[in-house]
């Protein structure tokens, strides 16, 4: 019997045909993960690939061995173990549940099985390498010359985006240590946006109010990230 395609699935396995998809998925389990688990640690080897279905993944880097900074944000779009197409083991990022919901996920050892045998998922990946490389780029310049305020609408556009819903979970601590910035710097931000009515907020609850109006309140960085993507993936 055919292995039916999940609702929700992921948009980077949807777009294989269908017996490279069916081939794929059936060496995956589909998994619950929770908000704070831990899926990879910086510098250790990966076990697993995990593609998102109705979850997201935020990946952090260490400064001075102890604080840490979000650098990327992972959901249906997208996959964690990229790194391995290069034949790179270890994971260069920590990554943990930021969205709880499913994911599928594949041994890494089946994975490379994988990759061997479908060059249109081999294609794909490689585009989406490329996609998760210019985002870092971005990224890099963002937390550079960009301003707290700016920053934070940019994270909220691109964690709803990966929730799927105007409504979310995420404390104030949380986006301090993923923008890297002082909880006060978070709180005066997210008063400003309230302030505005582009969002409330309220006990980590967050609920966009206005789109429109918290992409104009973010920086550039959001529309350059999403045209990378279209760019090389659409």
């Amino acid at each position: 019997m055919p292995h039916a395609r999940p609702d929700p699935t992921n948009r980077l396995l949807a777009s294989l045909p269908d017996e490279d998809y069916r081939r794929f998925v059936s060496g995956c389990e589909q998994i619950d993960i929770e908000l704070g688990d831990v899926l990879s640690e910086s510098e250790e080897s990966f076990r697993y690939v995990y593609f998102p279905t109705k979850s997201y993944i935020s990946q952090t880097t260490a400064i001075d061995g102890h604080d840490s900074l979000g650098v990327g944000l992972i959901g249906d779009e997208g996959m964690l173990g990229i790194s391995l197409i290069l034949g790179v083991n270890d994971s260069p990022l920590r990554a943990l549940v930021q969205g709880p919901g499913t994911a599928l996920r594949m041994s890494t050892a089946r994975f490379r099985e994988e990759l061997a045998q479908s060059p249109i998922l081999q294609h794909g990946l490689d585009r989406y390498l490329c996609v998760v490389m210019g985002q870092l780029e971005q990224t890099a310049a963002c937390i550079r010359f960009h301003v707290v305020e700016a920053r934070l609408a940019r994270w909220l556009l691109m964690t709803q985006d990966r929730a799927h819903s105007n409504e979310f979970h995420i404390t104030h601590e949380f986006l301090a240590s993923m923008l890297g910035v002082r909880r006060v710097g978070i709180t005066k931000a997210a008063c400003e946006l309230q302030n505005r009515k582009l969002i409330s907020y309220k006990r980590g609850a967050i609920t966009v109010l206005d789109r429109i109006g918290l992409e104009a309140a973010s920086c550039k960085c959001y529309e350059a990230d999403k045209l990378i993507y279209e760019k090389m993936m659409e």
